[in-house]
């Protein structure tokens, strides 16, 4: 089958189910990953041949997705702030507003600091701070092993050098673990059970319920957690990032206002109210 008679085909199977644009870039990236063609490939050279390896390769690809498995688990990697990473079935994938608040950061703190990210995921956080200020002294935690291990080999593919630790945030007795840090960053669980019935059955059916859910009746957690650890693991002038819940956002704020003098709520490139930051501790 010619390369772009069989491009067409793709995009229609994957319109049955995503739209038009949503398809087109799942096709580019598939076509590209499993079978080295560019969609600049198929414009100058439309009626070239699929071999048999590369035509097994997009069938079995396309099979995957038109189960709403994603396209990231498919092909088993994903980009995240110019890095590539790889993810699975144990790790979260990497969304472009966690960028955002890597790049927050990033701005903020050209200076050498220490840092805890709690929540390692595939590590994308942590290495990408790491990866833009080497001097950082990074910290990555996790209650997931499984998730420990993909974070692990993401940050040895991208030569970063990150400590993992495996640990259960929400037992208080093991943050005895950990130091002092400059800055806390996290994206935590934050989407309450209810909500599980109105997002995409990719998230629901392939992506860890461990990294986004919480009960309905404790919908700010983790962030409890985080302003309790602050008390006795973030330096005086420190700082805290987190990600949040857009529903949320007033009643995280003021969560935070409880110990930190400055907290600041930012809204994402679709005016979503998804990040805070936290600055220095009331006097």
């Amino acid at each position: 089958m010619r390369w772009n008679e069989y491009y067409r085909y793709y995009l229609q199977q994957l319109q049955t189910i995503y739209s038009m644009e949503e398809a087109t870039a799942i096709a580019r990236l598939v076509f590209e990953s499993k079978a080295a063609i560019t969609r600049m490939d198929i414009t100058r050279s439309p009626d070239e041949l699929l071999s048999s390896h590369q035509k097994k390769a997009l069938d079995n690809t396309l099979e995957q997705l038109l189960t709403h498995k994603p396209v990231q688990q498919v092909i088993g990697e994903a980009w995240f702030y110019n890095l590539k990473f790889r993810v699975n079935e144990h790790v979260l994938i990497p969304r472009p507003e966690t960028e955002e608040l890597v790049k927050w950061i990033i701005d903020d703190n050209p200076n050498e600091v220490s840092i805890l990210d709690i929540g390692s995921g595939s590590g994308c956080i942590p290495v990408s701070l790491k990866k833009s200020l080497s001097q950082l002294s990074v910290t990555s935690i996790d209650v997931s092993d499984k998730a420990l291990t993909i974070a692990k080999q993401n940050a040895a593919a991208n030569k970063t050098a990150v400590d993992f630790l495996q640990l259960d945030f929400l037992n208080e007795k093991e943050w005895q673990r950990l130091p002092v840090f400059d800055i806390i960053v996290s994206n935590p669980p934050y989407i309450p059970v209810s909500e599980k019935e109105d997002l995409d059955r990719n998230v629901t059916t392939y992506e860890p319920g461990l990294a986004l859910f919480v009960p309905d009746n404790k919908s700010l957690l983790f962030y409890e957690a985080i302003v309790a650890f602050a008390k006795t693991h973030l330096k005086k002038e420190g700082k805290i990032y987190v990600e949040i819940h857009e529903d949320f956002a007033k009643e995280t704020a003021t969560l935070f206002s409880s110990l930190f003098k400055e907290v600041e709520i930012k809204k994402d490139i679709n005016g979503k109210e998804r990040m805070i930051k936290a600055v220095n501790f009331l006097p």
